[in-house]
């Protein structure tokens, strides 16, 4: 199953890496446009091998620099500001590019892109609990005939 369409945009089927609904706690920096640093602690929504999608409510521009640091390993990585949406409750959502393609920084395994359900390697997992035949219990030595 793919997640699901955050927001639709015209290059959404032209995904280069599969995306992961996600909440990984961040610590984004970076320079205002007077060029003062902030430092914000934060969360993404959504993750994916080039980058993420996360809430900030420090206001950031189309194209900006940002440093972003896993909190959980305490890797830190450049990306760059490609998407914004408009503030909610003064927290606006924004989609962020790393400098270079990094699918180890989350810290979890992207299925491939042309991954599906039907896939062969899907069918080796099951979600019943009923189609696993249960391990042989072994004998009790002592127990009464």
């Amino acid at each position: 199953m793919s997640t699901p369409n955050i927001r639709p945009t015209p290059s959404a089927n032209q995904r280069r890496s599969q995306r992961i609904l996600l909440a990984i706690p961040v610590r984004v920096s970076g320079k205002r446009a007077d060029e003062t640093p902030f430092v914000e602690h934060t969360k993404t929504l959504v993750v994916n091998a080039h980058g993420a999608l996360l809430e900030l409510e420090e206001p950031v521009r189309e194209g900006q620099v940002l440093s972003v640091r896993n909190v959980t390993t305490g890797e830190e990585t450049t990306c760059k500001v490609v998407d914004l949406s408009p503030d909610t409750n003064g927290v606006a959502e924004v989609g962020v590019e790393f400098a270079q393609p990094n699918p180890r920084f989350w810290r979890v395994s992207f299925p491939p892109t042309d991954w599906s359900a039907r896939s062969p390697e899907a069918k080796r997992f099951t979600s019943s609990p009923s189609a696993a035949p249960l391990p042989p219990q072994p004998k009790d030595p002592v127990a009464k005939k």
